[in-house]
């Protein structure tokens, strides 16, 4: 084979030694033709073509640059490719040529139209006019495969191309011709596929497409493969070959996707009667495949088609998961989920296949987005705005029962493994979507425990550390890794998960820190999150004083609005971890007991009185978790000066040995004690404060009528105190 190049990955590079090389002194516009004659010469190895197209990607990403730099003195290149060079970029994009050649006339392509502008357009358009135009077979192919490469590149121009008047009619006709063509119908259906992201080329495809599309995923192959053996019984029929009469099945199978994206996104559009007339042979009736009927097609391409071949009803499936009732299809076919397991198994990271197996486990598992009563509110007055009057009933396929039935059927597929694998070299697409299954699953608190010995832990770590900090969706993806990351280490024994690997659990505390402070200051805020943090750290806080320590720097600064909080569970959860933090006296030292009389002793003094306050709340969860940090705070003879200089502090203190719970008598009796048996003048004033107010009569009563053991010990101990003074 002749070849333009040598194999030297630097061969085309300025200053290399070959032949072939571009010269040191050689212009760029020079350079840049002379690219052009090594790819229009052809003949070449497909890693020496991309070798070439990458040196272009190069030289026009200068230009780029340079415009964006606003450098004046910068010759660009554009203006020496001409119709010609154009057509022989985009001519690598076709279908039949390699994969890796086509991968790197795609960046090529996209970095002439970012540097050529107007003209690149103009250039872009002439080459998809003119093909359509010749209608040959080689054309089709050129211009299909070039307008699904420049959707996802640019959609706007290329949906002004695809809508061009005419275009989509006559797609029609090419598809309902006698003779088939595998290459130019696959051709035309991928550009199809890559045209319906955008909403206005979705509604035209299915005003002027939907009839055929569903003519060919209807289509019995056998029956015409039989119709076509009594015309001819000699006639040999090549899947594949130019002279087929039926539509092969990946060319069904790409129309079925294409119909599920029509189904899954967008209303009815009532059919153009003068797009494709009908024929003889054409049904009259408009067509109305069923999503579920697309399904168990998909289903049967991925049980039963060869290997390697899924691609186009893995991602029809990703778009029919869409449907509460097709979720439940799919999440109920052992077979099949673990089959779309092995295909994300097998998979390479960033691929299609990767993304679209991921989107339809996170369909399946997905939990609807949580409304807040305000939400509910406004949507009901939209109802009423649009005459409905009220909001339609919630699918009963969507409740909380059947989700977690669903999540439980993923995660036995084994699911989790794959997920730790893919997480470590996925995109961060990819990447959010895994988050969105492990936290889909993690909801269901019996699989918490196994999600953590598969290793989802160390995936929602580096998920939140390699995840962009700044939202790309909402809700955030590292909010939902760290909400993911709270609800299993709730249900699970801090100790026994992380083991000797103390790195590991203090790398935990930072994600769940985040959840204390609001994600964004629009709408109302999510509290949901932050009460799972708190209790996650409250879990962690109970592990030894270095892990408090790393809790208080990492989510300190948010506590003291939490402890204020109007949810009442989250001021529960707050005082809660605040309980297990003062276990360690250097909290105690550093936020309730600080010496001096300047901001930080004041807020010392501002949390003594929260921490008071609270220990009289309504909720007795609120109260017991008050009484039991002001239980461990009274050790320190600075917060029990803080607590009697408190107006009505002691009598805080006594209504809690006063209350129904003998847990609450307990952390009353005990606070009692410890301030009484203070030494110096603050023990001598406790006690007077105490027995001015009532109690002695208290502890006795307290001692006289309480069941447990430890409580009338506690109490006695306080009243001998009392007593002796």
């Amino acid at each position: 084979m002749t070849t333009a190049m040598a194999t030297n990955g630097n061969d085309i590079t300025p200053g290399g030694s070959n032949q072939n090389d571009i010269a040191p002194t050689m212009s760029r516009e020079d350079q840049t033709l002379l690219l052009f004659a090594r790819l229009m010469e052809g003949g070449q190895e497909a890693d020496e073509t991309s070798k070439v197209l990458d040196q272009l990607t190069k030289l026009l990403n200068e230009d780029i640059k340079a415009a964006q730099a606003g450098k004046k003195d910068h010759k660009p290149v554009t203006p020496v490719i001409d119709n010609d060079c154009v057509d022989t970029i985009l001519g690598y994009l076709d279908m039949r040529q390699d994969e890796s050649v086509r991968a790197h006339a795609t960046l090529a392509t996209s970095a002439y139209i970012k540097a050529a502008g107007e003209g690149g357009y103009k250039h872009l358009s002439a080459f998809f006019y003119a093909r359509i135009k010749r209608g040959t077979y080689d054309d089709n192919i050129a211009a299909f495969c070039v307008a699904s490469t420049l959707f996802p590149l640019l959609p706007e121009m290329s949906a002004e191309i695809f809508l061009s008047e005419g275009f989509l009619p006559s797609l029609g006709p090419l598809m309902r011709r006698k003779w088939k063509s595998r290459k130019v119908e696959t051709a035309c259906l991928d550009m199809l596929n890559a045209a319906c992201m955008v909403p206005a080329c979705r509604e035209a495809i299915q005003k002027y497409c939907t009839e055929w599309l569903e003519e060919v995923v209807d289509q019995d192959p056998n029956e015409m493969v039989k119709d076509l053996h009594s015309q001819d019984p000699d006639t040999h029929v090549i899947e594949g070959s130019i002279s087929m009469r039926r539509h092969c099945e990946h060319v069904k199978n790409l129309a079925a996707v294409i119909l599920t994206k029509l189904s899954s996104g967008i209303k009815a559009v009532p059919p153009n009667p003068s797009a494709n007339p009908p024929s003889e042979n054409s049904r009259i009736q408009p067509a109305t495949t069923d999503i579920e009927d697309l399904t168990k097609m998909f289903t049967s391409m991925i049980l039963n088609g060869p290997d390697g071949e899924h691609q186009n009803s893995i991602e029809g499936l990703a778009y029919a998961t869409l449907r509460p009732k097709v979720k439940e299809i799919v999440a109920h076919d052992g077979g099949l989920l673990k089959k779309i397991v092995k295909e994300l198994a097998d998979a390479p990271a960033k691929s299609p296949v990767t993304y679209g197996a991921l989107s339809v486990l996170v369909n399946i598992t997905s939990y609807p987005p949580t409304i807040s009563e305000e939400q509910k509110k406004m949507a009901q007055l939209k109802a009423y705005a649009q005459a409905a009057g009220k909001l339609p009933d919630a699918d009963p396929l969507m409740d909380k029962v059947h989700i977690e039935a669903r999540c439980k059927a993923v995660f036995e597929a084994g699911v989790t493994p794959v997920l730790v694998t893919h997480s470590k070299h996925g995109s961060p697409a990819s990447l959010a979507l895994v988050v969105s299954i492990i936290s889909s699953l993690s909801v269901r608190q019996s699989l918490c425990g196994q999600l953590a010995q598969q290793g989802a832990i160390k995936l929602l770590l580096g998920s939140w550390t390699a995840l962009p900090e700044k939202p790309t969706s909402s809700p955030h993806p590292r909010t939902v890794a760290a909400q993911a990351l709270a609800r299993i280490l709730i249900k699970t024994n801090p100790s026994l998960i992380f083991g000797g690997n103390r790195s590991t659990m203090t790398n935990s505390i930072r994600p769940l820190a985040s959840l204390l402070v609001p994600a964004s200051s629009d709408g109302p805020r999510d509290f949901l999150p932050t009460f799972e943090a708190l209790m996650a750290l409250t879990n962690l806080a109970s592990v030894d004083d270095e892990t408090r320590r790393a809790i208080c720097r990492a989510a300190w600064p948010a506590m003291d609005d939490l402890l204020l909080s109007s949810i009442e569970e989250v001021s529960r959860a707050s005082v809660e971890l605040i309980c297990n933090l003062v276990q360690d006296p250097s909290t105690i030292e550093s936020h309730f007991a600080p010496s001096g009389s300047g901001p930080a002793s004041g807020a010392a003094k501002n949390r003594l009185n929260i921490l008071l306050a609270l220990s009289d709340a309504e909720s007795i969860a609120t109260r017991s978790a008050a009484g039991g940090a002001l239980a461990s705070l009274s050790g320190d003879e600075r917060v029990v000066q803080g607590l009697l200089q408190r107006e009505r502090g002691v009598d805080a203190v006594l209504k809690l040995c006063q209350d129904d719970s003998e847990d609450l008598k307990h952390r009353g009796v005990f606070i009692v004690g410890n301030m009484v048996e203070a030494e110096g003048d603050t023990g001598k004033m406790a006690r007077e404060m105490f027995i001015h107010a009532g109690a002695l009569e208290t502890l006795k009563e307290v001692a006289k009528k309480s069941r447990r053991q430890e409580v009338m010990e506690a109490a006695i101990r306080a009243l001998k105190t009392l007593l002796e003074q």
